[in-house]
C-alpha cells in the first residue's frame, strides 16, 4: 500500500558529505512521524533521527550537528543530509513512516565511510 524507498547511499571518504532520500509513494505530510535509523554490522539498529508532521526534528547525539533531516512535500521525500563522515557512519540507512497507526520501513541504502 505504502512504500517508503531509499536512495543516495555510497562510498565516502571521511570527512566527506552525503545526502540520503528517501521516497514515498503517498503524501508525507499525512505521516505523524518519519524517522532515519542505521544498522552497521555486528550492532543493533540505531535511531537517529526524526521529523514530525509539524516539522519539529529531532537526533541522537551521535549525528547531532553533523546529519540533518528535511522533506520536501511537494516531492513526498524526506533528505537526511550528512556531513563531517566518520567510519563509524558506515551502516544500512533505514528510512521509517508512522501512517495512521501503521508502520512502513525502506528497503535500506549502504552507506560506507572509508579512505
Amino acid at each position: 500500500q505504502v512504500q517508503l524507498v531509499e536512495s543516495g547511499g555510497g562510498l565516502v571518504q571521511p570527512g566527506g558529505s552525503l545526502r540520503l532520500s528517501c521516497a514515498a509513494s503517498g503524501s508525507i505530510a499525512s505521516f505523524n512521524v518519519m524517522r532515519w535509523y542505521r544498522q552497521a554490522p555486528g550492532k543493533q539498529r540505531e535511531w537517529i533521527a526524526l521529523i514530525i508532521r509539524a516539522g519539529a526534528t529531532d537526533y541522537a547525539g551521535s549525528v547531532k550537528g553533523r546529519f540533518t533531516i528535511s522533506r520536501d512535500v511537494a516531492k513526498n521525500t524526506v533528505y537526511l543530509q550528512m556531513n563531517t563522515l566518520e567510519p563509524e557512519d558506515t551502516a544500512v540507512y533505514y528510512c521509517y513512516g508512522l501512517l495512521n497507526y501503521e508502520d512502513y520501513w525502506g528497503q535500506g541504502t549502504q552507506v560506507t565511510v572509508s579512505s
